[in-house]
């Protein structure tokens, strides 16, 4: 897309703080870390959100985020670690280009991504079940 912040980042058009590259992805530091380290896995090819990346390279987003997360880890020497993707704006998606956050955690450090846990009643259960059914 011509006018996607997120391509022109990852094809290099835009400068940023690379923390790898290869064919396929850039991963950079983002500029509004949730924590130290937060990073930012870029598709170089343009897919709005996870419906439309191919299968092929949401298996490479994710391989790449298990080698980045124990990468980052080892080096930051952080506690824990979140690997992010929001599809839709509802979602918390800001930028329309297909992106995997990696957040490094450590104790105590007040980022927030958690939810008050709901109940999963016998009849939702049911619903979900039967509209999902192969």
């Amino acid at each position: 897309m011509d006018n996607c912040i997120f391509c022109k980042i990852a094809n290099g058009e835009i400068p940023a703080a690379t923390l790898y590259e290869d064919d396929d992805f850039r991963v950079i530091l983002d500029l509004g870390p949730a924590s130290k380290g937060h990073a930012l896995i870029l598709p170089k090819a343009h897919a709005a959100n996870i419906y439309e990346i191919s299968d092929e390279m949401a298996a490479k987003a994710m391989i790449l985020a298990k080698k980045m997360a124990t990468k980052m880890t080892d080096a930051l020497k952080c506690d824990g670690f979140n690997i992010v993707q929001n599809n839709g704006e509802p979602a918390g998606q800001t930028v329309f280009h297909f992106h995997m956050h990696l957040i490094p955690r450590y104790k105590g450090d007040k980022v927030g991504i958690t939810w008050e846990p709901g109940t999963l009643t016998d009849e939702v259960k049911n619903e979900i079940l039967e509209k999902l059914k192969n």
